[in-house]
């Protein structure tokens, strides 16, 4: 089956958690298409100082988290 690309979406700089510097790609209504994906963010900060703050303690009831590392590693 053949599939078109039906939009490309740029994502935006912003914090989120305790001040962690993120681009969010989708998210905060952004994209409606995309339900029922919720948020896609990419972290892409090369300063470990970018994370350190991290998310405090929030619910992830009812959505599933996935972390797609592509080089290096991560605690979460």
């Amino acid at each position: 089956m053949e599939r078109k690309i039906k939009q490309q979406v740029t994502g935006f700089r912003t914090q989120d958690g305790a001040g962690v510097n993120l681009v969010r790609v989708l998210g905060n209504g952004t994209v409606q298409e995309f339900d029922p994906i919720l948020m896609l963010d990419s972290f892409d900060s090369k300063n470990p100082d970018d994370y350190t703050a991290g998310f405090p303690m929030h619910p992830h009831r009812g959505i599933e988290t996935i972390s797609y590392v592509y080089r290096g590693f991560m605690t979460h």
